[in-house]
């Protein structure tokens, strides 16, 4: 399966008011179905304050006014499914907006019918918060609430309180919310940092993080939760209880579910979370660093096929709207974008399971620079400047050359500036050009279509060394070598006898008797003979 991730507020604009909206994914769907992708996954587009632009609901059975009506939703959803597509919600079933009646309810005493909706602890003796653990977004995780007299969990902004996942009318409203999007006919749900819904109900502290060990991948380092082990805080077995129920409900309307998995060890995390009766797939951000390193990914790449539930897929993803977008990540040793772009691009759609591009990864856009005094991320700006946060990714997406807003929005004044950076590479400029990243794309993924091998789950990691990751991926009827140099410098790579080398899928390699020399950030593909 071939994901595409639309970030709904910066994909296009129909109204002039700046913001991305469900009628401007409608008008761009045909794009969508041109890349070849089986499925899209819209970020949050109901209503919310927007204080974490849409990972804080304060209504999950309606669509927020700036994205547009309910009725949209359903046009969308419509011709989406005439054109072939699947739909997936995102879903933020850990945590809501403080201004969600449910919480609104459950903070006003401790005796109504939704008081344990949420996590609430009475203060220590000394008025602080009941343990030391740390929100995502800086500081503590608990907020007092004056009415109630007790503090409330949170484990992003103040404003998001976490769900008491335990208590079986919270799970009942949310299974609710599901069949609701589900009876409208959604093809399933991302579910949004599903590792942070139950925490240890005893609310033990967390322990230190041990000295000279590697932070957690979903973590900035230079926060202070990166200096504590998550143990506590999130990721208790109980999680397996709401899995478990939310996969009965699917089941019965055939929908996938696909989990955000983060924190210690996540890709053990995530092969617990899938399986038969749990989710169909999860994705970590163990491949979305700052920089790419050979044999982490290896480590990575293997270990994810190797603990991965049977009756479950791996999604890999190498950008998102969380992290830096890869054209930067993987270009910061001086490589050239374009380079980096396509590498990164063949690498991802050469794993095996399901691979999630976000938008604007067909064209190669790097990653934007937004000035302090235009920057709206809550966890940026908390951190800046050692850590800009999200809005480099979120920028809106680059339609047309011409334009204020590039074809986003007829609007000078779009929601987060529009990146001149990403001018020359807007859609219309990369229509016209058949050497282009976007052409690219569309020629790899009809390519990978076509290949028997990489139709099922047949991997081999070879042993490498330096800044060269390889693997086999083959099937009863094909055998294909894929070789990356994800280094700043040229490298060699003796190959087997008789492999020939796939010129349409090869980025920037040469093939001299058997040895391949590889520039800096390039990939070959090679077909072996079968046996």
């Amino acid at each position: 399966m071939l994901i595409y991730q639309i970030y709904p507020r910066s994909f296009k604009d129909s109204n002039a008011d700046g913001i991305g909206d469900l009628k401007g994914i409608l008008e761009k769907l045909s794009y969508i179905v041109r890349l070849g992708v089986d499925t899209i996954w819209i970020s949050p587009f109901v209503k919310s304050p927007q204080k974490d632009f849409g990972y804080d609901v304060s209504d999950y059975c309606d669509v927020d006014p700036r994205f547009g009506t309910l009725q949209d939703f359903k046009q969308l959803l419509n011709e989406a499914h005439r054109q072939k597509l699947k739909v997936i919600m995102d879903q933020v079933w850990c945590h809501c907006s403080d201004q969600h009646p449910w919480f609104i309810e459950s903070r006003s005493n401790t005796k109504n019918s939704k008081a344990d909706w949420f996590i609430w602890a009475d203060a220590r003796p000394d008025g602080t918060p009941p343990n030391n653990w740390l929100s995502y977004f800086g500081g503590g995780a608990w907020a007092w609430d004056t009415t109630r007299q007790q503090y409330y969990f949170h484990q992003f902004l103040e404003s998001q309180p976490t769900f008491n996942l335990r208590h079986p009318d919270v799970r009942k409203a949310i299974l609710q919310v599901g069949k609701f999007w589900l009876d409208m006919g959604v093809d399933g749900f991302r579910l949004d940092a599903i590792h942070t819904g139950f925490a240890d109900p005893a609310l033990r502290n967390n322990p230190a993080r041990p000295k000279g060990m590697a932070v957690a991948p979903d973590v900035p380092k230079d926060i202070p939760q990166a200096r504590q082990l998550r143990s506590n805080s999130e990721g208790h077995k109980d999680t397996l209880i709401f899995l478990e129920e939310l996969r009965k409900l699917t089941n019965r309307y055939g929908a996938l579910l696909l989990g955000e998995v983060g924190g210690e060890n996540p890709l053990e995390r995530a092969a617990l979370y899938t399986g038969k009766k749990r989710l169909h797939m999860a994705y970590t951000f163990s491949l979305l660093k700052s920089k790419p390193d050979a044999a982490s990914f290896a480590q990575t790449v293997a270990q994810a096929e190797e603990t991965k539930n049977k009756d479950s897929q791996f999604c890999y993803a190498l950008s998102n709207h969380d992290v830096k977008r890869v054209t930067s990540r993987w270009s910061e040793a001086g490589v050239k974008q374009e380079y980096a772009a396509r590498t990164a691009l063949l690498f991802g759609l050469s794993l095996p399971g399901t691979y999630c591009m976000y938008q604007g990864e067909e064209l190669g856009l790097p990653e934007a620079d937004v000035p302090f005094d235009k920057m709206v991320d809550p966890f940026g700006l908390a951190f800046y400047p050692k850590f800009k946060g999200r809005d480099g990714c979120r920028t809106p997406m680059p339609w047309s050359r011409i334009g204020s807003s590039g074809g986003f929005s007829s609007t000078r004044n779009p929601w987060l500036p529009f990146c001149e950076d990403h001018r020359a590479l807007a859609v219309d400029v990369q229509e016209r050009n058949k050497a282009s990243t976007l052409y690219f794309t569309r020629r790899m993924i009809a390519w990978r279509k076509a290949q028997p091998a990489l139709q099922g789950d047949g991997l081999r990691v070879l042993k490498t060394k330096g800044d060269i990751i390889a693997f086999e991926r083959f099937d009863k009827k094909q055998r294909l070598l894929f070789v990356f140099n994800l280094g700043d410098t040229s490298a060699n790579y003796k190959i087997p006898a008789k492999a020939e080398l796939c010129d349409e899928a090869s980025i920037g390699v040469q093939c001299v008797k058997n040895s391949l020399i590889l520039r800096a950030m390039s990939g070959a593909v090679l077909t072996l003979k079968t046996h």
